[in-house]
């Protein structure tokens, strides 16, 4: 997939994977159905595998995601994206910094930042991210060292600094169909979301549902 495509272009809805949500589902069929209902980006956020798990799950997503056209981005493990040539990364603020990253990774691999702060969402910017994550929105449980939740505030906050913050930011933590519109009242039009897909009873439907519900927002 092309980084300056992902630039003009990013996809309205993210999806993470999380094993430890759907313990004896294939969760190869869960992201197969989120991609078929047109998802355009996974991200592969597993923290509990061993390394070998690790690079076989990323190698199966990643022939996946080139079926569909969509990217796959791996969380944390910059040797696990390269082995799998995956699109690119998604740090977290205690993860290498961006700008090695970078050195590592190389131009034309996409990289994502987690952010909490406007400060962080700034910094972020001027280390040359593609684009950034901001939250959690909402009270979210879906890895152990998650910060308090930041709520709407901080999303109205970087777009008061949109000619700074110029890359596109995806809203992320606790985000379910309920409560969305809410997430796009704020002024977010990229969503990220890990158990209000993965875990839903159609994931397909709900999939569609989201994508649905992003694009054809309006205030």
């Amino acid at each position: 997939m092309n980084l300056e495509k992902f630039r003009k272009s990013p996809p309205e809805l993210y999806v993470l994977t999380g094993t430890k949500f759907t313990p004896g589902i294939d969760h190869f069929q869960i992201i197969t159905k989120v991609l078929e209902a047109g998802c355009k980006i996974i991200q592969m956020r597993e923290k509990e595998m061993c390394d070998r798990d690790l690079f076989y799950f990323a190698k199966r997503l990643k022939e996946l995601t080139e079926l569909y056209g969509a990217y796959l981005i791996i969380n944390d493990r910059i040797d696990i994206a390269l082995a799998v040539n995956s699109d690119g990364v998604h740090l977290g603020q205690n993860d290498i910094p961006v700008l090695e990253a970078r050195k590592i990774l190389g131009p034309n691999k996409i990289i994502g930042l987690s952010t909490h702060s406007i400060f962080q969402a700034l910094r972020a910017v001027e280390n040359g991210v593609d684009y950034i994550g901001v939250g959690p929105i909402f009270e979210t449980h879906t890895k152990s060292d998650v910060c308090s939740p930041v709520g709407t505030e901080l999303i109205k906050k970087v777009i008061e600094y949109k000619e700074k913050i110029n890359i596109p930011f995806y809203a992320i933590g606790g985000i379910k169909l309920e409560n969305v519109k809410e997430v796009l009242a704020a002024g977010a039009r990229n969503i990220a979301v890990v158990t209000g897909i993965i875990t839903a009873k159609d994931v397909y439907e709900t999939t569609k549902k989201f994508i649905e519900t992003i694009k054809n927002y309006s205030v």
